[in-house]
């Protein structure tokens, strides 16, 4: 089956970087002035020339928003299932090599876990977990969705890249969403950052959302590690790879998330520095490129961003959220994959974008929509 890499290979890092840096006023201008974008304007308005412009460019994102999505913010928690993890990676909290005790939730604790959130008002959540292929498995993921499916309207996983098969039987149990972040696509660089285990494979990583449209999962979400590599060069071929899986997987959503590295047990410091600005630049270019696909912002980024960024082009948040297993009430204690920023609870998060005009949906899909007749 020809996939993404066939694509990935036509293309040189250094040149787009190249690209990205020699962009002129005329590129960025012409890009703002297009009604339909390519990935050449995606390319001019993530530049370093694009800034003057970010004004315009926010104006324009918050329109387009509008038009597509209205005045409504999707509301979800990640609930984190283990953070056993048999990869070493320098970014990573939970990276085999930090020798800190490891939790995987039994049953029962899923449960108190899943109840937790569902007091709070949320009724999409997102399962999370290290790579443990031996124990944090398919039929752990399997058991887990069974556990949960009565009381989430959504469950969406964030896991090891799993075979087309997995991916299927992830669909087949209701699974709504599938997220993998490719973390850098700088391929001569991505073994330095992931030294050890089955995440070290760059290219079956890069393979797997091909995995997840062929199996007809309803969303797949993508995105890099901000912070890793040149974030302007490594946004470009996140666009190119949700391009090209656009056209491949017509019928399923996509989505894309912006995780900045966070501090975390045993990590490296970032070797490429984001500011706000950068990345209300970024959450722009995107949507100008791309008025479908959905944007979503984490509690990585602090409470004056996140009030900020939602008039202009967010359609999903976070909220009140815990990385570490049990973290909601069975062991707040254990390991955390990375500090969160904004701490304010689900209740507070919901009340602010209400004062800014928006509506938080805890539930924008069912199932049902998607049975055939």
């Amino acid at each position: 089956m020809k996939t993404f890499k066939s694509i990935f290979e036509q293309y040189n890092w250094d040149a787009i970087q190249s690209r990205i840096y020699q962009t002129t006023t005329k590129d960025v201008e012409q890009a703002l002035t297009r009604t339909k974008r390519n990935l050449d304007d995606f390319l001019a308005l993530i530049s370093p020339t694009a800034q003057p412009y970010l004004e315009q460019m926010a104006q324009q994102c918050h329109e387009l928003t509008m038009k597509r999505f209205g005045k409504t913010i999707q509301m979800y928690a990640p609930l984190y299932l283990s953070n056993e993890c048999q990869n070493i990676c320098t970014y990573c909290g939970f990276s085999l090599d930090n020798k800190i005790k490891r939790k995987t939730l039994s049953d029962a604790e899923i449960k108190q876990e899943a109840e937790a959130l569902k007091n709070t008002g949320f009724d999409h959540v997102l399962l999370v977990t290290g790579e443990a292929n031996y124990t944090v498995n398919i039929n752990y993921f399997i058991n887990a969705i069974e556990l949960l499916k009565n009381q989430f309207s959504i469950i969406s996983v964030e896991v090891q890249p799993l075979s087309a098969e997995e991916y299927q039987r992830l669909h087949e149990a209701g699974v709504y969403s599938v997220l993998v972040y490719q973390e850098t696509y700088h391929q001569e660089v991505y073994k330095k950052y992931h030294t050890k285990g089955k995440k070290s494979n760059f290219d079956y990583r890069l393979e797997t959302p091909d995995r997840i449209g062929t199996a007809g999962i309803h969303k797949i979400g993508l995105g890099v590690l901000l912070g890793l590599e040149d974030w302007r060069t490594d946004s470009f071929f996140n666009a190119l790879h949700i391009d090209y899986l656009q056209k491949k997987y017509w019928r399923t959503k996509y989505s894309v998330s912006f995780p900045r590295l966070r501090p975390a047990e045993g990590i490296i410091e970032p070797n490429f520095i984001m500011d706000d600005k950068d990345l209300t630049q970024l959450i722009c270019a995107y949507r100008l490129w791309n008025e479908d696909l959905e944007i979503s912002i984490s509690t990585r980024e602090n409470e004056k961003f996140r009030n900020n960024i939602i008039p202009i082009g967010v359609t999903s948040m976070s909220a009140g959220s815990k990385t570490n297993p049990g973290g909601y009430v069975v062991d707040p204690q254990s390991l955390e994959q990375f500090e969160i920023s904004d701490e304010r609870s689900a209740a507070a998060i919901s009340a602010v974008i209400k004062h800014a005009g928006y509506e938080p949906v805890w539930k924008d899909w069912d199932k049902s929509f998607s049975l055939k007749s």
